[in-house]
């Protein structure tokens, strides 16, 4: 472990920077069909409230990647963290649905520092088996974000109304940034690369897309089954939403087993092993949902033991796969981390977008677009060069 004061504290306050900006959508998530009745407009336009966010965020994870290259990350975490609160209360006091809109981009946009800084601190943190372990934590916590936090949302909109969210979101984000300041110098950051590194450069570097995109294919072909799932098995195979719950949440905690034991399996068997396997594992699940849509079956509880494998891998893959996608950017730690993460979004969207005519047609359809995506992970994990000892 390489020295620093406190790596605990500063490790749990990177989980919460992270979390809270999760939580700028699963939190505000319950409010947003309530939206036009408050504020005006029409249910369409609510919508992009949660569209715009992720927008913003996108435009956020360049710009985070660009500057966590250039200046002290630490500073710029909390920056960003204060400007999150800030434009939280402003979206508190949104006189109309439009002017909420154009707010929640640049909720999104500052929103999307904490994500994209993590990894490369947390590498400069700990050991390489530390880091791993330290960021299968944080995918674990990460996880039950979707699950919880629209959970909490509900009693927030019931208890206190639609800024709830917004003002919790606030006052968290004031906290954690007062916390890391106090901080200071003990939590460490790698040294900006300045002119070293560049997008362009990292794009042209054969290993660092191994790891990047073959993250982003695995885990955006989970995504894109879990997206299209609730159409899916109410529409097309005529279960009920509790199917989709119950098949969910034994994902997440088979997810959160393999991803708490990913570092271990790496000490013991080789990162490279561990990505590989996993990322085969998972591409394996989602080919056995497509051969069992085509067989006709429509059973819950076949498509959940099915549906394991899927998270399983991930769980697997997920830890060693992001470490070593930081690893192969060279010191370009936020760049690296902004376009693993831009990746795993544009990979989602994609293919999300050419399921969605698909959705009500049956299983295989849905699982056979996710399949393509993880199938292709194992492709360039196969066809990329592998990072070389050092």
């Amino acid at each position: 472990m390489k020295t620093t004061a406190s790596p605990s504290l500063a490790f749990a306050l990177l989980l919460l920077g992270t979390t809270l900006g999760l939580a700028g959508t699963d939190l505000v998530l319950p409010a947003v069909p309530g939206l036009p009745e408050v504020l005006g407009g029409s249910a369409a336009m609510a919508q992009l409230v949660l569209a715009a966010f992720v927008a913003g965020g996108c435009v956020g994870l360049i710009l985070f990647g660009e500057l966590g290259a250039r200046a002290d990350q630490r500073s710029l975490l909390v920056g960003s963290l204060i400007a999150y609160a800030l434009v939280s209360l402003a979206c508190a006091l949104a006189p109309s649905l439009p002017a909420l809109v154009g707010l929640r981009f640049l909720h999104g946009l500052s929103g999307a520092a904490a994500a994209v800084f993590a990894p490369g601190m947390i590498r400069a943190m700990f050991s390489e088996a530390g880091a791993v372990r330290a960021l299968g934590v944080m995918g674990s916590v990460e996880s039950l974000v979707p699950a919880l936090a629209p959970v909490a949302g509900v009693w927030l909109l019931a208890a206190f109304g639609w800024t709830s969210s917004f003002y919790m979101i606030a006052g968290l984000s004031l906290i954690v940034a007062a916390l890391v300041r106090a901080l200071g110098s003990s939590m460490p950051v790698p040294p900006p690369t300045r002119g070293q590194g560049s997008y362009i450069r990292l794009l042209s570097n054969g290993t660092y897309l191994r790891y990047a995109l073959s993250q982003a294919c695995t885990l955006g072909g989970l995504l894109i089954f879990v997206f299209g799932a609730p159409a899916m098995m109410t529409k097309a195979l005529g279960l009920t939403l509790n199917a989709f719950i119950i098949m969910q949440v034994t994902g997440i905690a088979f997810f959160i087993l393999a991803s708490n034991i990913a570092g271990r399996l790496a000490d013991m068997f080789g990162p490279e092993r561990m990505i590989l396997t996993g990322s085969a594992v998972s591409a394996l699940g989602l080919i056995g949902l497509v051969l069992y849509g085509l067989r006709g079956g429509t059973d819950a509880w076949v498509i959940t033991a099915l549906f394991v494998p899927v998270n399983l891998g991930l769980g697997l893959r997920g830890p060693p796969g992001f470490f070593r996608a930081i690893l192969a950017s060279d010191g370009d730690d936020a760049r690296g981390a902004a376009l693993v993460i831009l990746f795993i979004l544009s990979t989602t969207a994609t293919g999300t977008a050419i399921a969605a005519p698909f959705v009500t047609a049956g299983l295989a359809p849905l699982a056979a677009v996710a399949a393509s995506g993880s199938c292709l992970s194992v492709l360039l994990l196969l066809a990329l060069p592998r990072l070389q000892p050092r």
